[in-house]
């Protein structure tokens, strides 16, 4: 399970930022549970496959080299090998074990950039002999964020021995200026003292290597839940606390005349208690401080180039002065991800989405002034845009207008109370209608003085049958008209998901509507499912996102049903994904998948449905035996061309099934018949669920198309 090669399959397709992708590799290393002769093959079998960019190629080289070497240090039992892979240009095709010398093709050349002179820090290096770091948390503009055991705290014995710490990214150490950057980023965010703003501390530097430290907390960046593939958005109320926690920061660092100038998702935590902090103010740069205006004039962090284009306002992108109104945009676009779990301009920067004239659609369910204020805040035109985040919030979170129709409506609701008893003043009235008098009620008006009785009494017309009947009927109507349903809970949802046969579904309701995903019959499965949902009391909205399974299927997908559903409604920690080009694998291509596993140690087990009725075990087996896994781990399994798609072709399925202990002692047949092992699965996960608890087994399915190859 080689993680190494994951976070380069990343990094080639473009979920990772070259940055972040060099961030998280000493991470990412001490990981991998394999020696660093093997993660040398991994790298130079990715690069036959896919060449990447030499100096990224030499960096990650250099490491694992370097980890070798502090094994050796720290009295490691592995033993060092001497490559001779060398530096190969991006467009050769070098296969794992080839040698490359210095001074032919590939051997880095004047104008290619090497990091080998270059004083890097990395997981388990010390800073200033007091701050050792641990773990990656991600990558701003300018620098890597690093979690850091202090040890002066340690030493004290302090209860919180952790600390944030920000090193300066490699490339912008040959800028003269991005000393002075670090030391205002300090300076500045020591001023912004706020709840949604994280705190620094100190600013210092270990020879070449410069840095700041800052509170830790424990949390993930917003970029995290946005870039999961499975988050379509999240309903209004549900986002409000996020939005606010981020205009309140924003709001209150344009107070103190700073704008943030590269505001993100990933520049945004959200913390395990629930809190949002705002990071990196690395690149804000003064305005409308008069004092300041020649400090601006030395040293404007901005020319660093430091932004991201999906977030940067127009005039960003065109060298403008900065402004809080270019915050406001990057709010924004990060509210409408919030909403809809996509960019409002599919991630094109606001200058190409200018010119092709692009608009952004209303999110689903989002009512009209919430909607009008998000729409102010994406103008192109800086003038046309909300003038100050504290307006935008004030509009997207205001109470709709009472209107005069709802006025009128509501009125209407109360004088339908008065109905029943002005009914029987009424008919009184009309007893004289007969004789074509209007008799005075027997009892004054209360509160009313004679001559306005009297007034009232004049004008007061008498009824005729038929207007009795007609008020009698609408009062009889409303008194009989039944009160709106309450809306459906999960729980009655769960109960009659639960009763659908062949199926594994998982469900969340917001309000009225209803959200189910998953797996029903192919055989009228999707209209059974919204027919019993319409029928549930309180459901006025369906959003059904369903995969129909053929009835060969049937026993896989009920058996694992109940652990499906409940990774599914914890919000799908265990993820498997399937490596398929248009979710087709044609015969000849590799099976190969990725799976991410949830925050406890774990053993994970990958298996292969069949046409024939077998089940061909990738993991564990022969090939991949070690299944065990820390938390929150992420791999590949397959790339190695291990297993291959043949005959029969069709739709089969791949489970992921996550259990706090082994399954089985031994490993067993690579492949054996489906119905032999399900049986001794069943026995051996009631097992498993009678000591550590039915929680920790979580499942997760994927459903592959296969076809011959054409020829």
């Amino acid at each position: 399970m080689a993680n190494l090669a994951h976070a380069i399959s990343e990094f080639q397709n473009g979920e990772l930022s070259q940055d972040e992708f060099i961030a998280q590799l000493d991470s990412t290393l001490t990981k991998d549970s394999v020696g660093s002769a093997r993660l040398l093959e991994i790298l130079g079998e990715a690069h036959t496959h896919m060449p990447l960019p030499p100096e990224v190629y030499a960096e990650v080289q250099r490491r694992i080299e370097r980890m070798s070497s502090t094994n050796l240090t720290l009295g490691g039992g592995e033993t060092r090998v001497q490559t001779t892979l060398q530096y190969p240009a991006s467009s050769a095709r070098v296969p794992a074990g080839s040698a490359v010398s210095g001074g032919q093709v590939g051997a880095p050349s004047a104008a290619q950039p090497t990091t080998g002179s270059e004083p890097v820090k990395g997981v388990g290096d010390t800073l200033n002999n007091r701050f050792v770091l641990e773990e990656c948390l991600g990558v701003g503009g300018m620098g890597t964020v690093y979690k850091a055991l202090d040890l002066r705290k340690l030493e004290a014995s302090d209860r919180k021995p952790y600390v944030a710490i920000k090193v300066l990214n490699v490339q912008f150490r040959g800028n003269p200026q991005s000393l002075i950057a670090l030391q205002r980023e300090a300076k500045k965010a020591q001023v912004l003292a706020h709840r949604n703003i994280v705190t620094v501390y100190d600013f210092d530097r270990d020879g070449a290597v410069v840095y700041l430290t800052m509170e830790y907390l424990s949390g993930k960046p917003l970029s995290h839940l946005l870039r999961n593939k499975n988050f379509k958005g999240m309903p209004y109320g549900e986002a409000l606390p996020i939005v606010k926690g981020m205009a309140n920061a924003l709001a209150y660092a344009h107070e103190h005349g700073f704008v943030h100038c590269d505001f993100k998702p990933g520049n945004v935590l959200l913390t395990e208690k629930g809190d949002v902090k705002v990071i990196d103010f690395g690149i804000a740069r003064v305005f409308q401080r008069p004092e300041e205006e020649s400090d601006a004039t030395v040293f404007d962090p901005g020319t660093l180039g430091a932004l991201t284009p999906a977030y940067a306002s127009p005039e960003m992108l065109e060298h403008l002065e900065p402004d809080p109104r270019d915050d406001v945009y990057a709010l924004g676009c990060i509210v409408y991800e919030l909403l809809t779990g996509h960019h409002p301009f599919n991630r094109l920067s606001a200058t190409q989405a200018r010119s092709a004239d692009l608009k952004p659609q209303r999110p689903e369910g989002l009512a009209t002034r919430p909607w009008r204020a998000l729409r102010a805040t994406l103008a192109f035109d800086r003038q046309a845009r909300t003038p100050t985040v504290t307006r935008f919030v004030d509009e997207f979170t205001a109470q709709p207008r009472v209107t005069k129709q709802r006025m009128l409506i509501a009125g209407g609701a109360a004088l339908a109370g008065l109905g029943v008893a002005g009914l029987g003043f009424l008919w009184y009235r009309g007893q004289g209608a007969s004789t074509g008098a209007v008799q005075a009620p027997s009892a004054p008006l209360i509160g009313a003085a004679p001559a306005t009785q009297q007034a009232l009494s004049d004008r007061v017309p008498a009824p005729t049958p038929a207007s009795q009947a007609a008020l009698a009927s609408g009062v009889a109507s409303t008194l009989a008209e039944a009160p709106a349903p309450l809306p459906p809970t999960l729980a009655s949802v769960a109960t009659l998901l639960a009763q659908m046969p062949c199926s594994a579904l998982a469900a969340s309701v917001h309000g009225h509507t209803v959200k189910v995903h998953g797996f029903v019959p192919q055989s009228n499965g999707i209209a059974t499912l919204k027919e019993r949902l319409n029928a549930l009391p309180g459901v006025s909205a369906l959003n059904v996102d369903v995969t129909p399974l053929a009835a060969d299927k049937c026993d896989v997908i009920q058996f694992f049903a109940p652990y499906w559903t409940r990774n599914w409604q914890a919000g799908h920690p265990a993820a498997l994904q399937v490596k398929a080009t248009d979710g087709q694998l044609v015969e000849g291509d590799p099976l190969v998948v990725s799976v991410t596993t949830p925050g406890y140690d774990s053993y994970v087990n990958i298996d292969y449905y069949q046409l024939d009725g077998s089940v061909v075990h990738m993991v564990p087996s022969p090939r991949e035996p070690d299944n065990q896994a820390p938390p929150n781990y992420a791999a590949t399994v397959g790339s190695a061309g291990d297993w291959v798609i043949a005959k029969p072709f069709g739709t089969e399925l791949v489970v992921l099934l996550i259990t706090p202990a082994p399954l089985f002692n031994a490993l067993r047949p690579e492949s054996e018949a489906r119905a032999d092992y399900l049986r001794a699965l069943n026995t051996r996960l009631a097992q498993i669920a009678g000591k550590y608890g039915a929680d920790h087994i979580v499942a997760d399915v994927a459903q592959i198309n296969s076809q011959p190859r054409k020829h």
